[in-house]
């Protein structure tokens, strides 16, 4: 189940970052191809309204933003300092890195509870209430979107449900961490898609140009006295 809940984020993800993407090319490329005079290739052109590529954009952005930092989470991406944490003992590392999982689940869950509300209040009342054939009262039908004229509650609907997977995925890294001892790592410093090439003796003159941190706390510069200090 987790298997295939991991695979709808990092597809859903994909496919906000893939149609942005093409969207604003297309929007971009409409817009050049407008202002040359080309007959009737450019009449075809004008006749067709971009206008709502922006905003489209906009809102893919946003939700892309949400679930992104879900996933971020899952895989460790966020970027923390955790210097001092390194620095206590193991009993106390483990307490602190349980109260920070914790206080990221209930910030990410304050922040879902309190964006459902405003949803269901600007308008996902109304369209429940609607789609049940059941007598809507005086509740406001929500504002709509300027350009693609949708209800707003629809693309404020990112913000409880991002928010919500956000605070599970810090509830399922706090289990895994008090299971294992383990938190998801990510390496900023890898390329995808490069192999690893095999790390040979240095070249002459650049041993004092290697850097190493042997106490994962402050890189140093690794010269041949240093060498000879740790050996």
């Amino acid at each position: 189940m987790m298997k295939i809940l991991n695979r709808l984020e990092e597809i859903f993800i994909s496919l906000l970052m893939a149609g942005a993407t093409l969207i604003t090319f297309a929007a971009v490329l409409h817009r050049y191809l407008a202002g040359v005079p080309i007959p009737h290739l450019q009449d075809w052109l004008l006749s067709l309204d971009f206008s709502w590529a922006q905003e489209l954009t906009i809102i893919m952005f946003v939700w892309m933003a949400k679930f992104g930092a879900a996933y971020g989470v899952r895989t460790g991406i966020h970027v923390g300092v955790d210097v001092l944490i390194n620095r206590l003992s193991d009993r106390n590392r483990f307490k602190f890195i349980v109260l920070g999982l914790l206080a990221g689940a209930f910030f990410t869950g304050t922040i879902a509870t309190l964006g459902g509300r405003f949803v269901w209040e600007n308008g996902a009342h109304y369209a429940w209430l609607t789609a049940m054939g059941m007598a809507t009262g005086d509740l406001p039908e929500g504002p709509i979107t300027p350009d693609l004229e949708w209800h707003t509650w629809m693309v404020y609907s990112a913000i409880p449900l991002g928010s919500g997977l956000m605070c599970f995925r810090f509830l399922q890294v706090m289990v895994a961490f008090i299971r294992t001892g383990e938190l998801p790592h990510h390496d900023h410093g890898q390329v995808a898609g490069l192999d690893d090439e095999e790390e040979g003796p240095p070249k002459p003159g650049e041993e004092d140009h290697i850097y190493r941190m042997d106490d994962d706390l402050h890189p140093h510069q690794m010269n041949d006295r240093n060498k000879e200090d740790r050996t």
